[in-house]
């Protein structure tokens, strides 16, 4: 039996349940980062303020605190999270863009000299 009337269950708006864009291999590491920096914060946030005094803890709740931590980071950072991620991103590919820039400057540079044809005569 369900004790929440049906007007109070939540419901998936169409806006989340839209797949992610596929991420090249710098801008998955850093969302990857960010995971990781936002589930310490996490972690560190639920150590202090989850416990009470006195209360003991449940066989297992450490590891199934700790997949929820991650998934709660996983989602936060893949939804932009602070914003970490979009800023390594962003400078990889400034980065990436001086890089081709610089290279493509430097072969137009140093194009080779024209060769002389001999003739046979």
């Amino acid at each position: 039996m369900n004790s929440l009337p049906d007007s109070s269950l939540a419901t998936v708006s169409p806006g989340l349940a839209t797949a992610l864009p596929q991420l090249g291999r710098g801008a998955k590491a850093a969302r990857e980062f960010e995971a990781s920096l936002i589930a310490s914060l996490l972690e560190s946030m639920e150590k202090t303020f989850a416990s009470l005094p006195g209360d003991g803890t449940l066989p297992g709740a450490d590891n199934y605190n700790y997949l929820g931590i991650q998934a709660l980071a996983g989602g936060m950072a893949a939804r932009g999270g602070f914003g970490i991620a979009a800023m390594i991103t962003r400078h990889l590919d400034e980065t990436r863009n001086e890089t081709k820039d610089q290279t493509k400057n430097q072969t137009t540079d140093q194009a080779p000299p024209p060769q002389a044809h001999e003739g046979n005569g």
